[in-house]
């Protein structure tokens, strides 16, 4: 990787290797188990001149979200933000919304039940389905500036443009953005979601470091991102969700000025650090007494007998799993609520996923929590397993055994 892909500059620092893994949500059939898998560098680097993280561009997106594994809906913590926040949205009769990356129709359900006209734009046909089943309009194809007019065109220039966990998830920022900007009217609003590198640093969260994220922004990065692509912006929440995200609200035009939230916030990143280097040396440090703790909890559980398994099998969870080098023999089995991925393995790591009926059927000692981003959704749905002595594990910040 040789320079920047927001700025161009060559001035590229490294922050933490992972070593080499599959995509993390290429989960295998068991046809699957005797082929090789194909394995790419996981080297974080931060631009020191415009403060963007980011991977280098190993896969694409077709590759990942043509088929994706993920459905929204199956996070009820996630539906309920998204409620949340169409409850909140201050929209006139006749407004008209967009949602780029819209997922399985999770969010524009609720405007659908409201009466609002809406369209998502979601690239992966499995999900895109699974909307349209909904009664979710869904356009199943990649925002570009070229698709962005045509559905300008087509539909109108959308109130609002919402973009949630997939600012991420694209190489080329620039055309993205003008994508963006092609959709929303003139005198329109974007509202991007997407994880605060901020937090990701501060709570050791580096799980989520996977190729399917290319980039992971600061809101200094993100607002020359935006400018790239002709936004502005003009505003920022911080919310708890996904570990700690941005809300970035955004305007078309240069001429805006910015709420004092987001000189706030600028100056919280600059006091952690992330306006130099400062604040990325010791974190390589932090990682490895992750992926040592994990491993002695492992290891002497095996060692005492007791059984461990999984409960989860989100992306992060198989970065987790493949920098730390665990195995079956260690993990007997992770499980999911999504039926996509029962019967299939994790990449990497190859550990089987099961439905979650199977943790009561088998009273392990021990339940690894690898979506620790929804803590309080899963210890209530895993009360359960005290029933017979078991124990939560939760791996990210710091190991955590919970009575």
């Amino acid at each position: 990787m040789a320079t920047c892909r927001l700025c161009g500059s060559a001035g590229l620092a490294g922050v933490v290797d992972l070593g080499a893994t599959p995509p993390c949500e290429s989960f295998l059939t068991a046809e699957q188990l005797d082929e090789p898998e194909t394995t790419y560098p996981l080297h974080l680097r931060v631009c020191t001149e415009c403060w963007l993280a980011q991977l280098p561009p190993l896969i694409t997106p077709e590759q990942t979200f043509v088929e994706y594994a993920y459905f929204s809906s199956y996070s009820a913590s996630w539906v309920e933000h998204a409620r949340r926040f169409v409850e909140d949205l201050d929209l006139r009769a006749g407004s008209f919304v967009v949602e780029v990356a819209s997922n399985d129709g999770y969010l524009l359900r609720h405007l659908v039940e409201r009466g609002v006209r809406c369209l998502g734009i979601e690239p992966s046909a499995n999900v895109g389905r699974a909307a349209r089943e909904r009664g979710v309009p869904t356009l199943s194809a990649f925002l570009t500036p070229e698709t962005g007019q045509q559905v300008r065109a087509e539909h109108g220039p959308a109130d609002l443009v919402v973009a949630n966990n997939v600012y991420a998830h694209i190489p080329d920022i620039t055309g993205f953005t003008r994508g963006l900007r092609a959709l929303v009217a003139d005198g329109g609003r974007v509202s991007i979601e997407v994880q605060h590198l901020m937090t990701l640093m501060e709570l050791n969260q580096w799980d989520t470091i996977y190729h399917e994220h290319f980039q992971y922004y600061t809101v200094a990065s993100a607002r020359r991102a935006l400018a790239s692509g002709g936004l502005t912006l003009v505003d920022v929440e911080l919310l708890p969700t996904h570990g700690g995200s941005l809300r970035l609200w955004a305007v078309p035009g240069e001429s805006a000025t910015p709420s004092y939230r987001v000189a706030d916030v600028l100056a919280m990143e600059k006091a952690a650090g992330l306006h130099d280097l400062s604040g990325y040396q010791d974190f390589a440090a932090r990682v490895a007494k992750v992926r040592r703790d994990l491993l002695r909890f492992l290891l002497d559980a095996a060692s005492e007998g007791r059984t461990v398994v999984g409960y989860g099998a989100p992306g992060k969870g198989n970065t987790l799993l493949n920098h730390c080098g665990v195995r079956p023999d260690l993990l007997a089995y992770t499980v999911d609520r999504n039926p996509y991925k029962h019967g299939r393995f994790t990449p990497g790591s190859r550990i089987p996923v099961l439905p979650p009926e199977r943790i009561a059927a088998d009273r392990p000692d021990y339940v690894l929590v690898l979506p620790w981003n929804l803590r309080e959704e899963l210890v209530e749905q895993l009360s359960y397993v005290r029933e017979w002595g078991g124990r939560l594990v939760f791996p990210i910040p710091e190991l955590e055994v919970v009575s």
